[in-house]
């Protein structure tokens, strides 16, 4: 099979800048990246561009290796700047530190035709002038030209959409497959780039379809422009969506600030919990429409949040959570008894009220404006996954933050305000809705505990499991309602809610 090559032109020294963020945002822990070019053909003004970009500091102080070998450098991933002019042997290389260097961070590599053979895997990018420029020609391993390649589409995205000379930092990956980028304009403005790629290649369950399609999670990023649209037209801080490419997964939306929804400490704000729960309220005044424009052509339909979508979100923590936990997995009579007193349970679920379900209504979603009024002080982000299911979900999922420990006392906070707000809108069924919050609140929760760990074990996310005994605690507070004692017991003797609290 063909090798696959990269080339990219850059004009000028700008360009080389900015392709070296480029490259920066595609750039992984284990990365070799091998840079070859005659004197004076750029090596260093790019690996300057990358290391910068790697650092979030654009002006950072990159000196040349030329006499120290090497130098490294603190960043958002580890960097080392090699260079091998003067290398004597390409056994130098060892205890120049390369190959460790690699085991947490990357390794720029100029004059890399010093080190032998020593550097197979290593990305490659080769430097020739052309015309007024210069030509950048780039090969290495699949994986790393995919990352390239969707990082230079992105590029072009912007290029397209009129943003040129933009400059790209990495902002975040989530708990799923998107990332997010910060994007700086050529006037100063801040957007934010959504990088989402179609699902594709998804492991298929028992039923034959894949995870995310029956949990209703969002396939395309037409689900992110038609709620967050939605929501905005209803005069509440979603983000609005400024470029699209939905065949690709690309948006260019609006940036909506900077202030987490957490204290500098990272403690839960009452003041911002309450205000967050009234909007919450006034979310779910109005019952949503099935359907939500995307464009002029294309319209999103609000999926359901059905007992399949619920049930298989729970079927987490037999899947993953339990052999995690007691070190074997669930047997069939263990699965059928957990999903049989679910069942009850969804059925229960089905009476009661329901609206709009943004799914994960918490601190990392949402962005406090102080400087704003009313609800304007929320900005509203991860849109993608909202359906139409129980009104109780999203106030469940605010009140037990799953990224911080909530107190009680704020938890009951959050419940009051919400129904309280509730109430003043006209006829509300209290009774109904602690009950539909116990449910919910307990389906989440069992959900999450298989998530983090499913994260950890699958997806080599290994932060999110410091945040199950949380979760566990968040469970016995949930299951003490009366509706949740059969599911409480099976939970207590399977040894679900064993652990220390948060």
């Amino acid at each position: 099979m063909t090798a696959r090559v990269l080339e990219r032109f850059l004009p000028d020294e700008d360009a080389t800048t900015l392709f070296g963020e480029d490259i920066a945002v595609a750039l992984r822990p284990g990365d070799v990246l091998a840079l070859k070019g005659d004197l004076g053909a750029g090596k260093t003004t790019l690996a300057r561009s990358i290391i910068r970009a790697l650092a979030g500091d654009a002006e950072l102080d990159v000196p040349s290796p030329t006499f120290t070998l090497v130098q490294s450098y603190e960043a958002r991933i580890p960097v080392h700047h090699f260079d091998l002019y003067r290398l004597g042997e390409p056994d130098e290389l060892e205890e120049l530190g390369l190959f460790e260097a690699t085991e947490e961070g990357v390794a720029l590599v100029e004059w890399p035709e010093r080190a032998g053979d020593r550097l197979a895997g290593a990305i490659r990018l080769e430097l020739h002038d052309s015309g007024e420029g210069r030509l950048a020609v780039i090969s290495g391993p699949e994986e790393a030209m995919l990352r390239l390649e969707r990082s230079f589409a992105i590029r072009d995205f912007l290029n397209n959409a009129g943003e040129l000379r933009a400059h790209r930092a990495f902002l975040l990956g989530d708990a799923s497959l998107r990332a997010y980028e910060t994007v700086t304009t050529r006037l100063g403005a801040r957007r934010i780039l959504m990088n989402a790629p179609e699902r594709r290649d998804e492991p298929l369950l028992a039923c034959g379809r894949p995870y995310s399609q029956v949990a209703h999670l969002a396939q395309s990023v037409a689900a992110s422009v038609a709620t967050a649209n939605a929501i905005r037209a209803r005069g509440f801080a979603a983000y609005q969506v400024y470029a699209q490419d939905l065949e690709t997964g690309l948006l260019l939306t609006e940036h909506l600030g900077e202030t987490p929804f957490l204290s500098p400490e990272g403690e839960p704000v009452t003041e911002r919990y309450v205000e967050a729960a009234r909007l919450l309220a006034a979310l779910h005044r109005d019952a949503w429409p099935k359907e939500m424009p995307v464009n002029d052509q294309l319209i999103h339909e609000l999926p359901p949040y059905d007992r399949e979508a619920l049930g298989i979100e729970v079927s987490l923590l037999t899947d993953w959570y339990m052999p995690f936990m007691a070190g074997r997995p669930a047997n069939d009579t263990e699965r059928a008894g957990y999903m049989e007193r679910w069942n009850r349970l969804f059925a229960r679920l089905e009476h009661f009220e329901k609206n709009l379900v943004l799914r994960d209504f918490h601190s990392p979603n949402l962005i406090w404006r102080a400087e704003r009024e009313g609800f304007d002080r929320l900005g509203l982000i991860d849109l993608q996954d909202a359906v139409c299911g129980p009104a109780a979900y999203d106030v469940a999922s605010l009140a037990l933050d799953a990224r911080v420990t909530m107190p009680e006392a704020l938890e009951r906070a959050v419940v009051e305000d919400y129904c309280a707000a509730r109430a003043e809108q006209g006829p509300f069924d209290r009774e109904a809705f602690d009950e539909a919050y116990a449910i919910c609140a307990t389906q989440r929760n069992s959900k999450l505990l298989g998530t983090f760990v499913r994260l950890e074990q699958r997806d080599h996310k290994p932060f999110y499991i410091k945040h199950l005994p949380r979760i566990r605690a968040y469970l016995r507070r949930a299951m003490s309602h009366p509706v949740l004692d059969e599911l409480r017991v099976f939970y207590e003797e399977a040894g679900f809610l064993s652990g220390d609290e948060a």
